[in-house]
């Protein structure tokens, strides 16, 4: 989960899918991201992300999305970019009664240790880069996890 929708979480969401898939772990695992605003509801990812992506092989038609109270109650894990995703996720979940969603910093399964996903929105195409490849770190670790 991100701010908008249209940058991060797309590329997490497209990283993960692919990883499960190539892992033929696709009945095991349902993925989707979402925003925690409103801002870009029905949008396509940003063209930057879509491109950086495209630069690995992954295609997405995710359209951008409000996170709900039914995701607190029906996904396992919600994974966010930022703390102060992680901040309004914490405080919408508290209104969620039943919340089994874990929420936890994406960022925190890092290898490397980045916790924090910077949103690339302002940046260049070097900065999309760099979040696909926390992305793919984060997720990998995420899966070899045992769940």
């Amino acid at each position: 989960v991100s701010t908008g929708n249209i940058c991060r979480s797309p590329i997490a969401e497209a990283v993960f899918r692919k990883l499960v898939t190539d892992e033929k772990l696709e009945n095991k695992w349902m993925t989707d991201s979402a925003a925690v605003s409103d801002w870009n509801v029905g949008r396509s990812p940003d063209p930057r992300a879509l491109s950086c992506l495209r630069n690995h092989g992954i295609e997405t038609a995710h359209k951008a999305r409000q996170v709900t109270k039914d995701d607190f109650q029906t996904f396992d894990y919600i994974l966010c970019m930022d703390e102060s995703n992680l901040r309004d996720l914490k405080r919408k979940s508290n209104q969620v009664k039943d919340c089994k969603a874990k929420i936890e910093l994406l960022g925190s399964y890092d290898p490397q240790k980045q916790l924090i996903i910077e949103d690339p929105y302002y940046g260049s195409e070097k900065d999309f880069e760099t979040v696909y490849e926390q992305c793919v770190r984060c997720c990998k670790a995420f899966l070899e996890k045992p769940h």
